[in-house]
């Protein structure tokens, strides 16, 4: 092992089944802490562990996104599925390893436990003997399922037999003929042979099943009323060893966790099934969230967006919110749906427009996949951030304008630059998105040459942050005078056109674009 004061540390967090809260103190304080975050999912880019440990990060911490070639689907990879999941390993391994050389601390996240089951052990068995290790331990899926199930797994002298759902029918049911209780894992598209296997073994009538245990979405049924054709990954069958004598936590195919405690909702009440109602609720004041939108929050089961903008959403008695993190979009609208799906009245809140680099396209592109097909989904218009910032100096927006996000995190810098460019030929004024975060901070400057390449030096430029907020401020600054250092995530740009005016009166910059060119 090499030495830790030269390179960086490797942790295995374990960040438990799936409720944030579970995760433990160590595992909290290692993840804040970390200067790289690193996590797995497939190749939808969902990632279960990232949204689990996204209350607990900071904002600037470097994150390694390893995404598997392939899961369940083929590959035309020569060494086949192992060939390509092993040469996947390796390059990831490389990856870290190139953090770790360098003196950064990278911590791992594991659903569950690091080493059970766990995509973290092949990272481990790679990087361990070059570089300082250590494994903080995480609450299991069989714990978490049990706890849901409410009743003991095992005493005494009982044995428990972990297993695979990936194992022949035939081997399945002779294990389970010779276990007194047993945890059924990676079930999924597996879970026909897993029926058949308890069923054959004679164990299907004292067998339950357990889907997303800890989470807002958990379910809990007798393991033969489970639809087939409705088994995600993360469930688990459990045949307890000891006989319930208490009331099993059991809920029919409708309800989620918190509606077996409470009873059923209104909305689930009244309609068979649910709907997902993307909405805006404007840039910053209260005063700029539509009265449609008002009312469809009122009536919401369920709020689910970034902690920022659930924030700005009062509290009602009885009404769910599900926050999380600003970089979970995909993972955001499939909690969503899958929440209407069971017959939630589901409100995605954004800020401005959620048509406008908002949820409104996760949520229609997640919602595009067969398993959600029958749930509603309507999208809701609230004001755009650019029309905020455009009225308190004028009209600068007032004749043909483009919105473009300088954000490079999905897609190339290349295609921005790219547009820009044939924004700026086109004489046209932009507004401009995202135009900084704590992690991009050279962009704003590379904008700003590009534009110059088209427009006068002195073309007027706003500079909106927080509108309608508390900490509000609104300049008007010369394109070759726009600082990058006073620009942030929080602040939305204007960039004039050749037509654009400004001028200082006594109410302060008055801007606006002409409707007229001159002939």
């Amino acid at each position: 092992m090499t030495n830790s004061t030269v390179h960086g540390k490797l942790w295995g967090v374990g960040l438990g089944p799936g409720d944030p809260e579970l995760v433990t103190v160590k595992a909290a304080r290692i993840i804040a802490a970390a200067d790289v975050i690193a996590f797995h999912s497939a190749r939808h880019g969902r990632s279960i562990s990232r949204a689990i440990a996204a209350p607990y990060m900071r904002e600037g911490q470097l994150e390694e996104h390893l995404v598997y070639p392939v899961t369940t689907e083929t590959t035309d990879h020569p060494g086949g599925y192992q060939g390509a999941i092993d040469e996947f390993y390796e390059q990831a391994a490389e990856r870290l390893a190139a953090h770790l050389a360098a003196g950064r601390s990278v911590a791992l996240l594991a659903a569950g436990d690091p080493l059970f089951y766990s995509s973290y052990m092949h990272m481990h068995r790679r990087l361990a003997d070059r570089f300082d290790a250590e494994i903080i331990p995480g609450i299991t899926s069989v714990s978490a399922a049990s706890a849901a199930l409410g009743t003991p797994l095992v005493e005494g002298e009982q044995v428990l037999t972990v297993l695979p759902g990936t194992l022949p029918t035939a081997e399945l049911t002779r294990r389970l003929r010779e276990t007194e209780a047993a945890a059924i894992m990676k079930l999924g598209r597996t879970y026909p042979g897993v029926r058949r296997a308890l069923s054959d073994s004679g164990r299907l009538d004292d067998a339950y099943y357990i889907e997303r245990a800890s989470s807002d979405r958990q379910r809990v049924l007798r393991a033969a009323d489970v639809d087939d054709a409705d088994v995600p990954y993360f469930s688990i069958t459990l045949v307890p060893g000891p006989q319930p004598t208490t009331p099993l936590c059991l809920a029919n195919s409708e309800q989620t966790r918190d509606q077996v405690a409470t009873g059923p909702t209104a909305a689930q009440s009244n309609s068979p099934s649910g709907e997902v109602v993307v909405v805006g609720l404007g840039p910053g004041s209260a005063d700029w969230t539509t009265p449609e939108v008002s009312k469809v929050l009122a009536e919401a089961t369920d709020l689910v967006g970034y902690t920022t903008y659930i924030n700005r959403v009062p509290t009602r008695p009885g009404q769910r919110r599900h926050a999380s993190d600003n970089r979970v979009e995909s993972e955001r609208a499939a909690m969503a749906l899958d929440l209407a799906k069971q017959g939630a009245r589901v409100v995605v809140v954004s800020s401005g427009d959620p048509g406008v680099f908002a949820m409104a396209a996760a949520v229609l592109e997640e919602s595009a996949d067969p398993q959600w097909e029958g749930v509603s989904v309507r999208v809701l218009p609230g004001m755009t951030a650019a029309n905020a910032v455009a009225s308190r100096v004028g009209a600068p927006l007032g004749h043909d304008y483009a919105m473009i996000s300088l954000s490079d995190r999905l897609k190339p810098w290349e295609v921005v630059a790219q547009r820009l460019s044939a924004v700026a030929a086109a004489d046209m004024a932009i507004a401009v998105y995202n135009p900084a975060s704590s992690q991009r901070t050279w962009q704003v400057g590379a904008m700003r040459d590009l534009l110059l390449e088209h427009r006068k030096p002195d073309t007027p430029v706003i500079i909106g942050r927080d509108v309608g907020g508390p900490t509000e401020s609104v300049r008007v600054v010369p394109l070759a005078e726009l600082d990058p250092a006073e620009v942030d995530m929080r602040t939305l740009l204007i960039i004039g056109a050749s037509t654009t005016v400004s001028r200082d009166t006594d109410d302060g910059s008055r801007v606006y674009t002409s409707r007229r060119y001159q002939r």
